[in-house]
């Protein structure tokens, strides 16, 4: 059974940090490409950050390049989002997401359930 469980989530002032995890199970996390995306109250879910298996290649929104990090321990199966100098803007309900396309007639693709991140004073 396969399970994105997402942790880390939470009330923070502007400026301030957090770290996501994304625990998986279920499947061979070493070969999926992760990726968090975040949805907002009205908004449509964006992607925030990702990283490929194999090379770890990162690539961010331009609107959290700088302040946020993405990583993976393929040991733990789990993967991470650290958030610096967050905004109220980044406030969003975030995802974890495991995607592999290992030919062109299959695709396997899960998402977590999401954790609340909520930048507030």
């Amino acid at each position: 059974q396969v399970q994105l469980v997402e942790s880390g989530g939470g009330l923070v002032q502007p400026g301030g940090s957090l770290r996501l995890s994304c625990a998986a199970s279920g499947f061979t996390f070493s070969t999926y490409a992760m990726s968090w995306y975040r949805q907002a109250p009205g908004k449509e879910r964006e992607l925030v950050a990702s990283i490929t298996s194999g090379l770890s290649l990162r690539n961010y929104a331009d609107s959290v390049k700088g302040r946020f990090t993405i990583s993976r321990d393929n040991a733990q199966n789990t993967l991470y989002l650290q958030m610096n100098s967050l905004k109220p803007e980044d406030t969003a309900v975030y995802f974890c997401r495991a995607r592999r396309v290992p030919s062109a007639d299959r695709e396997y693709d899960y998402w977590g359930q999401g954790t609340q991140v909520t930048v507030s004073s």
